[in-house]
């Protein structure tokens, strides 16, 4: 009797890929990048369009508020105080006769500012921190943590109020200080990478080869390391709009005449009553500020995930 040997395409698996180093065949190919993207728009809510709508029209503001208005912020109009809502001023005048309008745009630029400065400081003192504490470990690590620990046990606003008093009043000491504040969540979320990627099979393969320590650190693993942590960053943006806000309407923050959306707040306060107006629009702003950025988290969260 006869047998007959099997051909080498009958060997070969059946979705034409080599076979996997356990010997089965390899899982057939996900969809191209393509596929995947229009798969994440075809996905998007209406939410998430409006939302980026609006930052879009919000990033317009910061790099050209003189599109958008013909009032001057500080100019003030003699018999147009507290005016309502109309043609000639859509969000109405404030106590001085200025246009709400055109100060919440120009706003738009220092509170928009402030957080990016904030924003910057807590991401590059987390990244630091993370990094250091992460790759050495020991003592170093243990030392890192409690830090963090302590930054993460004391509210950010205090926290943020007491830098204020010894660093002085002013929008870019309550930056650095909202920055400082939230160098703990950056650090956290860096440092937790850090111990995922640096006992990799690439990281080890590199020190095989004789990369030294900050080499490693500069050119593996912090490269691998950021996508979970530059996601946090339109939620720290959020956060930091809020508590420069706040700072603002406590008078820690801007000074009048400046126009920033904290202080605007708080100047309408005090016409609640008689020109309601005044407060909504500011308020309004920062919540439909923080809540788009939310949604852009949330969005980009999703994509890393989808192409990680």
């Amino acid at each position: 009797m006869t047998s007959t040997l099997p051909t080498p395409a009958a060997l070969a698996p059946q979705d034409g890929g080599a076979p996997s180093p356990d010997g089965g065949p390899r899982p057939a190919p996900g969809p191209s990048g393509r596929r995947r993207v229009r798969a994440v728009l075809r996905s998007l809510r209406a939410a998430d369009w409006l939302a980026g709508l609006f930052v879009l029209a919000l990033l317009l503001a910061v790099a050209a508020p003189a599109l958008l208005t013909a009032y001057d912020p500080l100019d003030a109009g003699a018999g147009q105080i507290l005016e309502a809502p109309g043609t000639a001023h859509p969000l109405g005048t404030d106590y001085l006769g200025r246009d709400l309008a055109s100060r919440l745009i120009f706003g738009t630029t220092t509170t928009f500012s402030a957080s990016a400065v904030a924003v910057s400081v807590g991401l590059a003192g987390g990244i630091v921190l993370g990094l250091v504490a992460g790759y050495l470990g020991g003592w170093v690590d243990a030392l890192v943590s409690r830090i963090v620990d302590v930054l993460l046990s004391v509210p950010g606003l205090l926290l943020s109020m007491v830098i204020i008093v010894a660093l002085g009043f002013g929008a870019i000491n309550a930056a650095i200080a909202v920055g400082i504040s939230s160098i703990a969540n950056f650090a956290r979320i860096t440092r937790s990478e850090v111990l995922r990627i640096r006992n990799s099979a690439f990281v080890e393969a590199a020190q095989h080869q004789g990369s030294g320590r900050t080499r490693t650190l500069i050119h593996h693993i912090l490269p691998n390391s950021l996508g979970p942590v530059l996601t946090l960053i339109p939620l720290q943006f959020g956060g930091a709009i809020i508590w420069i806000s706040a700072l603002s309407f406590l008078g820690f923050g801007a000074v009048p005449p400046q126009p920033e959306w904290g202080l605007l707040v708080s100047e309408g306060r005090q016409y609640v009553m008689s020109a309601p107006w005044l407060l909504i629009g500011p308020g309004l702003a920062i919540v439909l500020t923080v809540l788009s950025l939310s949604h852009l988290q949330r969005l980009a969260a999703r994509l890393r995930k989808e192409f990680s």
